[in-house]
C-alpha cells in the first residue's frame, strides 16, 4: 500500500552539510519518490502547530528553539510504507541506540539534535503535510 510521509532535515542536518547523504538514501530506496521539498527556516507559528501535542513539556522550549536556529528541509517522501521506511532508516531518537547504518546512527550525536524527523503514522503523516505543505493536502 503505497503511503505518503512528511520528513524534517532538521538545523544540524543543514549546519553540518548532511542533506545530500540523507536525501540520497531516501532516493536510492527502490520505490519511494520525493514529491516535495522545500529548504526554510521554520517560523514559530509552523513549529507550534508541529509540536502542539509537546506543550508543556521539559524540552518543549529547547526543541522549538533549535527548530528555529537555522533552514531545515521539508520533503514529502511517497511509496510503499514509506511510514515505517522512513523511521527505520532514521533510526532511534538516541544516536547511541541507533543502529550503525541508520541516519542517527552513522551521524546522530546527541538526542535533542538528531537530525531527522519522520511521521509517525498514517495520521500524523496527513496532519503533518497539511502544515508544512498544504497545496498537497
Amino acid at each position: 500500500m503505497s503511503q505518503r510521509t512528511l520528513v524534517l532535515l532538521k538545523p544540524d542536518a543543514v549546519r553540518r552539510g548532511l542533506v545530500g547523504e540523507i536525501l540520497g538514501r531516501i532516493e536510492r530506496k527502490a520505490g519511494w519518490t520525493i514529491s516535495a521539498l522545500e529548504l526554510r527556516t521554520l517560523d514559530r507559528a509552523t513549529l507550534e502547530q508541529h509540536y502542539a501535542e509537546h506543550v508543556g513539556r521539559p524540552f518543549y522550549e529547547p526543541l522549538m528553539d533549535f527548530m528555529a536556529s537555522g533552514p531545515a528541509v521539508a520533503l514529502v517522501v511517497e511509496g510503499e510504507r514509506v511510514i515505517e521506511g522512513v523511521r527505520t532508516m532514521a533510526g532511534p531518537t538516541d544516536p547511541i541506540a541507533a543502529a550503525p547504518g541508520s541516519i542517527r546512527g552513522d551521524f546522530g550525536t546527541i538526542v535533542r539534535e538528531n537530525l531527522v524527523h519522520a511521521s509517525d503514522s498514517e495520521e500524523s503523516a496527513e496532519r503533518e503535510i497539511k502544515i508544512f505543505f498544504p497545496t498537497l493536502a
